[in-house]
Formats: structure tokens, sequence, C-alpha cells
């Protein structure tokens, strides 16, 4: 049995005039449905809220900040590195990869955690390093 699959083509990111004129008339109807109706929809069929409501101020004349400085990306760099995290609930204490690649480190190194009792702050001590140390403590004793 042969069962046809309906394919729509997709359908035009309407811009400028066109897009006002369409959201005027569907004024009346929920946002994703004025959204889809301008044809912002992914590949996936979701509504891309944040592109249609970037294209609407656009056509509505308004220039945005990521516009005029030239990017072609959208200007969205992700997420940035804040310096500052948080205890989460089961008492763990994250340092993420940003921070981690800043300092140079890399997977698999190990380190001694001593909590410095001036200012309270942590210390990552490498363990090669201290091994190191040690050996060279105990060639001089002996």
């Amino acid at each position: 049995m042969f069962v046809e699959e309906k394919v729509s083509a997709p359908v035009q990111m309407l811009e400028g005039k066109a897009l006002l004129d369409k959201a005027r008339s569907l004024s009346n109807r929920p946002e994703d449905q004025i959204a889809r109706a301008c044809g912002y929809v992914g590949p996936s069929g979701r509504v891309l809220k944040k592109s249609f409501y970037r294209a609407l101020v656009l056509a509505k004349g308004y220039t945005l900040p990521s516009q005029s400085t030239g990017s072609s990306g959208g200007g969205s760099r992700g997420r940035q590195a804040e310096f500052r995290t948080r205890v989460h609930g089961n008492g763990n204490l994250l340092i993420g990869h940003a921070y981690t690649r800043r300092m140079g480190l890399e997977p698999g190194q190990e380190f001694r955690i001593e909590i410095h009792q001036e200012t309270g702050s942590i210390w990552l001590l490498p363990m090669a390093e201290e091994s190191e140390l040690e050996d060279s403590e105990l060639d001089q004793a002996g």
C-alpha cells in the first residue's frame, strides 16, 4: 500500500512592508500563528520567534545594535565567562571549561585542593609538582 506524503515547500520569510501587512491582517490571532503564517518556521517545524520579532522591529524602521556593527552572524557570541560560580544543591562547586582552558589545564591533570587559611581562597596544587617537591626534599634529606 502506498501512502502519499504531503510535502510543502518552505514558505519565504516575509520582510519589510509585506511582513507588516501580513502581521496586521492576522493581528487577532496568537503570536505563534502570525509568525508561522509569515514564514518564520525552522526546518523542524519550530516557530522562530526571535527571528520573527527582529524582522518586525527592522520592518518598523528601527536599527538593532547587532545590525549596525556589521556582523553577519546575528551578533550573538554565545555564552561568555562571568568569572563567578555558585555551590550547587548537591554541594559541588563547578569550574567550567572557559576557565580551565584559560588556565591552560588539560583533561586528566590532577590537583590537590588546599584552602588558604588567611583568605579562605581555594588553591589548586598540581599533583605532579607536589610529587617532584617531595622527591627533591627526600634527596636533600638523604
